[in-house]
């Protein structure tokens, strides 16, 4: 068998099961885990897959820029964001993530709402401005322009003196076994930091980031509390979601 044939029955047996594992693969290829490794290698460096340890994970295409995930799976991110506005109440304090599906949230809070958002994302506080009942508080910081918000320890100092309600984290890949994660080391720090100083936190899950993965991990499934799906999401993820203790609620 050609390498070239080989790797993509691999990616086609990542699609249909979810995972592949490097030992499983050697066995079914008869080819040695040293061959199955490279092949995931490379298509690790091809943005094809995720590897992890003894396999690989599919990617999660929703760690492209900001400009081009915000054109990615728009309806269902409307959606998840609509069922998302849903689980605030009035007074609340709610941490807002930045992120493209957290922007639609914004969108869809009716004019009534009142609350107070806290936010490492400008986009996000400056689309606030067009809520009067809604007080705003920007967390201040490096910003870092690929997911346009702010990181650092000073972000990181401004989220430790709030106790809030609720935080919309957002993600660029949720998986039972591979937990929450994301595309960049400093962002994941800062997630964990949001997710402590919360009572309760929520994922808005759009299709893209369902049983993938990224590179850095901001922690397992236990860190929240409730995740947004659509309503036709795979019952066996929702299955082993639920099963691990978090909440689903569908769109």
């Amino acid at each position: 068998m050609l390498t070239r044939q080989r790797k993509q029955l691999i990616l086609e047996k990542l699609s249909s099961e979810g995972q592949v594992l490097s030992k499983t693969l050697s066995l079914e290829f008869q080819v040695s885990e040293d061959t199955i490794r490279r092949d995931l290698r490379e298509l690790a460096a091809d943005g094809r897959l995720q590897r992890v340890h003894g396999g690989a994970l599919p990617a999660s295409k929703a760690v492209s820029s900001f400009a081009e995930r915000s054109h990615l799976g728009i309806d269902a991110k409307k959606r998840v964001a609509q069922k998302g506005v849903e689980l605030i109440s009035p007074g609340q304090i709610v941490m807002i993530d930045g992120g493209t599906t957290t922007t639609e949230l914004v969108r869809c809070l009716p004019a009534d709402l009142s609350f107070t958002a806290v936010t490492h994302s400008p986009g996000i506080a400056l689309a606030l401005v067009e809520h009067p009942r809604v007080e705003v508080i920007l967390i201040g910081g490096r910003l870092f322009r690929h997911s346009v918000v702010t990181v650092g320890a000073a972000a990181i100092e401004g989220i430790e003196r709030i106790h809030a309600d609720l935080f919309f984290m957002g993600v660029t890949g949720i998986h039972p076994e591979a937990g929450l994660t994301t595309g960049d080391y400093e962002e994941a720090c800062i997630k964990r930091a949001f997710s402590g100083r919360a009572a309760e936190t929520v994922v808005l899950a759009s299709p893209e980031k369902i049983n993938t993965a990224s590179p850095f991990l901001i922690g397992d499934l236990s860190l929240i509390n409730t995740v947004v799906v659509e309503d036709d999401t795979d019952s066996r993820w929702v299955e082993a979601v639920v099963g691990l203790g978090v909440s689903v609620v569908k769109a």
